[in-house]
């Protein structure tokens, strides 16, 4: 998301043609990445328990995934706003804290047995990644040329992509560890809150730690929050950016971001369940959490590919092909068995790697001073991870889990068409 340019003696046109040479904030920018990719990606972790503890259905327990990311269709824009208003770091600050206050919200959550609070918890938590996000996009593309932008986004999703292969690891030792120990459904009345209780412990203790590191991130950006004052647009209007989406290229790369983390969602959050089936890995819960990072460690090793490939070869064009490649990997895992099945589906994630950028870039370009409110509404469009995940888990408990990948193959199969069709630059 590209957000206005902070101000300076040469004014916001100048940023916008060079960019801005500050190596102390790249680092800044990659920590953010990092940050909220790995807390993004535990909720494929939490996703199985929280089924298993509330004796859920696939498209009840895709839930998750809808609280979390309706939050970045509810404050996107607002975020946006703020940050102009208030600057980057600020902004960040701002964010950071409310990630915080969501963390700490699941001690409550476990206390009360209630999946709807766990829910609430997750879309306080997604608001301030929310925030952050609106940050980080904006800056990285700041931080050098316009015409690399795709290449040093892709560059800096990779360290959201490390954030998303380690943390789900991690969590899938500390959350699901304990799973399965106790059949819920033979428990009623108080021993079933008291068991829920107990075993939403393990997911408090991850998020309370994940709390401190969050408050101690948000002091030390504070302590820069004069840095990058942006230039405030009294201009900008809500009305004014979905005006925007008139425009070819812009809206349809607003349906395919909306499409895209669909997609990535639905597939990350059925990973587990997908590979415990006896006609794939049969693996236990634990041993399936800990391969969710495969999945978004292929996205990790294909950004830093992307970044290199995306210097000499047509965004659109290379957005089109590793589309085409993720639908031919779930007709793969779909039609086979065992160890092909499992890790074909696992590969979907070298795939993903770089289309979340490039479809950014590719729609943001061309929008020039309109870019801040292009980005709220890319950013909104990010809701896809709250509704498409969901649809796929009501095919899921129709069809099966395997027939349910039909969905995440339609999305590819749209972005692939936006690849061919956005192909060619902007001419200024």
């Amino acid at each position: 998301m590209h957000i206005e340019a902070a101000t300076t003696p040469h004014g916001t046109d100048e940023i916008a043609t060079k960019g801005i040479n500050a190596p102390d904030l790249q680092v800044f920018v990659f920590a953010l990445f990092f940050i909220f990719g790995g807390i993004t990606s535990l909720n494929d972790v939490i996703i199985p328990k929280l089924k298993d503890l509330f004796t859920l259905s696939y498209a009840q327990a895709l839930l998750v995934q809808s609280a979390f990311f309706a939050a970045y269709f509810v404050f996107s824009i607002p975020a946006a706003a703020i940050v102009r208003k208030a600057g980057y770091m600020r902004s960040a600050s701002i964010g950071l804290l409310t990630m915080t206050a969501g963390c700490l919200l699941f001690v409550p959550a476990s206390q009360s047995g209630t999946f709807a609070v766990f829910l609430l918890a997750l879309f306080v938590l997604a608001a301030g990644i929310t925030m952050v996000q609106v940050v980080a996009n904006p800056l990285i593309s700041l931080l050098g040329p316009p015409k690399t932008a795709s290449s040093r986004l892709t560059f800096a999703q990779a360290f959201n992509s490390l954030g998303t292969t380690i943390f789900p690891y991690v969590g899938s030792i500390v959350i699901l560890g304990s799973l399965a120990r106790i059949d819920p459904k033979t428990l009623t009345g108080a021993a079933l809150d008291a068991y829920r209780t107990a075993e939403t412990q393990t997911v408090v203790h991850t998020y309370i730690g994940l709390a401190v590191a969050l408050v101690i991130v948000a002091a030390v950006v504070w302590t820069r929050r004069n840095r990058l004052q942006t230039a405030v647009d009294d201009q900008g209007s809500i009305v004014k950016a979905f005006g925007l989406l008139r425009l070819p290229r812009f809206g349809f790369g607003t349906l395919c971001i909306f499409l895209y983390v669909g997609a990535e969602v639905a597939i990350g959050s059925l990973i587990v369940s997908y590979l415990t089936q006896a006609d794939t890995l049969a693996l236990g819960a634990e041993a399936a959490g800990k391969h969710v990072p495969f999945y978004w460690g292929g996205a990790l090793v294909g950004r830093f590919i992307g970044a290199a490939v995306l210097r000499y070869v047509s965004p659109g064009k290379v957005l089109a092909g590793v589309a085409i490649a993720g639908i031919a990997l779930i007709a793969l895992s779909t039609h086979t068995t065992g160890l092909v099945s499992g890790w074909s589906l696992l590969a979907i994630g070298l795939t993903n790697s770089i289309m979340f950028p490039t479809i950014f870039s590719l729609a943001s370009e061309g929008l020039g001073k309109r870019a801040a409110e292009g980005s709220g509404v890319l950013a909104m469009a990010i809701v896809g991870g709250a509704i498409i995940p969901p649809l796929t888990g009501l095919i899921a408990d129709q069809s099966g889990l395997r027939f349910a990948m039909i969905l995440p193959a339609a999305c590819y199969a749209i972005i692939a068409c936006y690849g061919v069709f956005a192909r060619k630059p902007v001419v200024a």
